[in-house]
């Protein structure tokens, strides 16, 4: 029998997780999970993980989600990897890793990317790879000194399954030594973010071909079989972009995950002169304008394991009983810092406590409009770049929550799309894999694998002024506290 399964990794920061697609009943088959920590040992901001835990993490998932399908894995054709963003991982001369990666959350590197912003004379956001190198540079030079490679995540365990050594325009376009318009590396940026940085660089992979085949020591690692077909794979948010059906433009997607993103596929590169628009590549040869928030789902877990014995579903329901705009509760919650405002050092707030006012049910609607009110600022922000879009579609974690859509819904003043595969990253990694396997069309691919739940989620006319009142109280706390609001204010 002709092997036509896909198989779909995400390396995210919580978790990394495994997909078994059917492609001819576009349907999941299975799947598997194991979590991730962060260590946040090395001072204020730092975030790291160790890419072998991504490895091990990988090596247990496979197996796991071929069993759940009921299915074997050589019935699999192909298969890609999505990875979280902007991560560092330095390799030397034995291809061992030299350091901890640093992830797209460590914002120890403020005064880098400031630094480099200055010198370039473009936007380096704090999350962004370029300035991890060079605060190696600055702090480890000695581990500098022994690099001979840089990676990012998913390149990572490219080079691990298959033994080359690689980057695609996707993932690299949010470096920040990447030029997105003529889809190549910055040789200015490189040189000014170390002389050596261009010789530690892997070749670049073109759109929708391969980064190699299953090595022997892949095979291994996965209990797949050797030669196995390894698409280009991409960053997470590209790869959702595939698997939200953001492959074609007019789609908005938001990605509720421990970041909250927006985003859509564009045939034009989009500019934002305030570096808040991310000019980033997609995973097929076009664009795609991503708009960032620090914080979303990573929030609300906190309050689960703040109240004893609570879950997100009684918290919800606690929520919902209470009114919109949680009676004057204000929750800036800026735990990792923010990006949309720039604020990496910022912290969180929690604003307009009263005698009796702090119940559970209240804090968590108030998560949940907070995170929600920055990331419809930073929509906003996209469409006044001119991006059009004609729906809203809505995946990740967070997705799964009907008050994070229905808030949402009401904010941006439009019905949310709620996919019936949340982990839209791992599935447009399947679909990826089997597009190489079988020589097949991503976009048909898509069409037959992407499916939108009957549900709507519309916007809800009771709870306008409340969110309205909570936008507006949110912009003067933040302007206040730190000295720019959620929404950009035009220039009088």
């Amino acid at each position: 029998m002709e092997p036509r399964l896909g198989l779909g990794i995400d390396v995210g920061t919580q978790s990394v997780k495994a997909l078994v697609l059917d492609p001819d009943a576009g349907r999941v088959l299975g799947r598997a999970s194991a979590p991730l920590s962060i260590d946040r040992s090395g001072g204020p901001g730092s975030a790291h993980q160790a890419p072998e835990d991504w490895v091990r993490a990988v090596a247990s998932v496979i197996p796991e989600a071929l069993r759940r399908a009921d299915r074997h894995g050589d019935e699999v054709c192909g298969l890609a990897v999505s990875g979280q963003q902007h991560g560092l991982v330095l390799l030397d001369d034995e291809d061992q890793v030299v350091r901890p990666a640093k992830l797209w959350c460590d914002t120890s590197t403020v005064v880098e990317a400031r630094e480099l912003a200055a010198e370039l004379g473009r936007p380096i956001p704090v999350g962004y790879t370029a300035s991890k190198i060079r605060w190696v540079g600055r702090h480890e030079p000695t581990n500098l000194d022994r690099t001979v490679c840089v990676l990012l995540p998913h390149d990572y365990l490219n080079f691990r399954l298959t033994g080359r050594k690689s980057m695609e325009c996707g993932d690299a376009s949010g470096t920040g030594f990447f030029d997105a318009r003529s889809r190549r590396f910055d040789e200015r940026a490189m040189a000014t973010i170390d002389s050596r940085l261009a010789g530690w660089l892997p070749p670049l992979l073109a759109p929708r071909s391969a980064a190699g085949n299953l090595s022997d020591e892949g095979a291994r690692l996965t209990g797949l079989r050797p030669g196995l077909p390894v698409a280009t794979g991409s960053g997470d948010n590209m790869m959702s972009a595939i698997g939200a059906g953001a492959d074609r433009p007019g789609r908005l997607v938001l990605s509720l995950g421990t970041s909250g993103t927006a985003f859509a596929r564009s045939d034009v590169m989009i500019e934002d002169p305030d570096g808040a628009v991310a000019p980033f590549c997609d995973a097929l040869g076009g664009h795609l304008p991503l708009l960032c928030v620090m914080n979303m789902t990573g929030v609300t877990q906190d309050l689960v394991r703040l109240f004893e014995g609570a879950s997100h579903e009684g918290l919800t329901a606690a929520a919902l009983r209470e009114e919109s705009g949680s009676a004057g509760l204000t929750y800036l919650a800026f735990l990792d810092g923010e990006r949309v405002p720039d604020l990496p050092q910022a912290t969180g707030s929690l604003h307009g406590l009263r005698v009796g006012n702090l119940t559970p049910g209240r804090w968590y609607r108030a998560a949940i409009e907070g995170t929600s009110a920055t990331l419809a600022a930073g929509v906003d922000r996209l469409r006044a770049q001119g991006l059009k879009t004609d729906e809203v579609r809505v995946v990740g974690g967070g997705s799964k929550n009907p008050l994070w859509c229905r808030v949402l819904a009401t904010l941006l003043g439009q019905p949310m799309l709620r996919l019936e595969e949340s982990d839209s990253s791992a599935l447009g990694a399947a679909i990826q894999g089997v597009a190489l396997g079988l020589d097949a069309s991503i976009h048909g691919l898509v069409d037959r694998c992407v499916r939108i739940e009957t549900v709507t989620f519309d916007p809800e006319p009771a709870w306008q002024s409340g969110l309205d009142a909570l936008r507006d109280r949110a912009d003067e706390l933040a302007r206040r506290l730190h000295g720019q609001p959620l929404r950009r204010e035009e220039p009088r």
